[in-house]
């Protein structure tokens, strides 16, 4: 059993306008989004806090379109990466702000072994499997229900049924995804999963951060803290070795606050091979001392707007991406073209190719298991 919980505050892109002149109650508001190609209608969920803070999640991919949080003057901010329509996310290749599966991250070769027997995936990242595969979770019609979420939050749950074989994955999963979006302004992430016959699952959440808010400026300066001791070596196609490597003395270091760019171009190998920051990053224990418990393994500030945001989970790996393959392709909210490094994600996940290093935490889901996980974004200024 694993749980992961997330939480997040939103803000618009660019979106610097004064904060709302009067507060509300907590609400959830339903409207249409767009009509997918075979009929299928996509609905806008819009969650609003008292303080003002605000949330956009579409039933399409799970996806995060907006998040709005105040900035150190008490201004909306959005600040994360999204496109202005439908078209966009029906496009989009980068996991622009979705839920990504049934695995997050990579495996080797596509292929994994479960219980003596051997399955193939889809290869969609060179020769290796990312992400769930073209049209993993990301790329779904979920069907959305408005609830009172975890605490005291609107909230929205998501449910989508896998059917055994997609994507090459054996079983059928049904996995329910949770947004609530609290009083403190945090929006929070509960998955749960099921599956009728053994098969792996380790979903995450692929919001692309800028905390300045403003996508045009680059996240290089922004100071992170993760409170890792150990990364996961990788070799080609950023597949892991199975060796965990300690971060002291390398530019995989954050143990204590330090800006993303001052060690990004470092002459280190492990840097050279993911063009940039995108490696697991181990937690230590106290991320995992009690089940169902979540502790804090990251923390990202912006000085331009004095926006923290803290992450805290309940999973053994924290991958970090800072955005090395944005390439100006991307035309984002408001006609933004989105470059390199102008956001990056942090994703609570098992570590990748877990199916295939013995040592590593288990991905295995078998009937009458439940999957659980939590992740919370905290966002906060100073």
């Amino acid at each position: 059993m694993k749980s992961i919980v997330l939480a997040l505050t939103l803000t618009l892109p660019m979106i610097a306008s004064a904060a709302p002149s009067k507060k509300t109650g907590p609400a959830v508001a339903e409207t249409a989004f767009g009509t997918l190609e075979g009929g299928g209608k996509v609905r806008l969920y819009t969650l609003t806090n008292s303080s003002g803070a605000e949330v956009r999640i579409i039933n399409f991919g799970a996806i995060v379109v907006s998040l709005k949080v105040p900035d150190r003057a008490g201004k909306l901010r959005d600040v994360v990466l999204g496109y202005d329509g439908l078209a966009g996310y029906v496009q989009d290749r980068a996991y622009l702000g979705a839920i990504v599966g049934r695995y997050a991250n990579r495996i080797a070769a596509g292929k994994f072994t479960l219980d003596g027997k051997s399955y193939q995936l889809e290869l969609n990242d060179g020769p290796n499997h990312l992400h769930g595969g073209t049209q993993g979770f990301h790329k779904k019609l979920w069907r959305a229900e408005k609830v009172a979420g975890k605490g005291d939050g609107p909230g929205v749950k998501l449910t989508y049924v896998s059917q055994d074989g997609e994507e090459g994955y054996p079983g059928k999963v049904t996995l329910t995804v949770t947004y609530t979006l609290t009083a403190e302004n945090a929006l929070r992430v509960d998955y749960q999963g099921t599956a009728d016959r053994p098969t792996i699952l380790s979903p995450t959440h692929h919001s692309y951060f800028n905390l300045s808010g403003d996508p045009t400026q680059t996240i290089l300066d922004e100071e992170l803290t993760i409170a890792g001791e150990q990364t996961t070596a990788v070799g080609a196609g950023l597949i892991p070795t199975g060796k965990l490597v300690d971060v002291a003395g390398t530019p995989m270091d954050f143990r204590q606050p330090a800006k993303i760019g001052a060690r990004i171009e470092a002459k280190d190998e492990q840097l050279v091979l993911g063009k940039g920051y995108d490696h697991n990053w181990v937690l230590g224990p106290r991320q995992r001392q009690q089940e169902g418990g979540v502790h804090k393994a990251a923390e990202l500030f912006d000085a331009r707007s004095g926006i923290v945001m803290q992450v805290f989970t309940d999973q053994p790996g924290l991958q970090l991406y800072s955005g090395n393959f944005l390439d100006g392709t991307i035309h984002g909210k408001g006609g933004v073209v989105y470059q390199r490094r102008t956001a990056l994600c942090l994703e609570a996940q098992l570590f990748a190719d877990a199916p295939n290093h013995p040592a590593f935490p288990s991905a295995a889901l078998r009937p009458g298991q439940h999957y659980r996980q939590t992740t919370i974004y905290q966002f906060s200024t100073r």
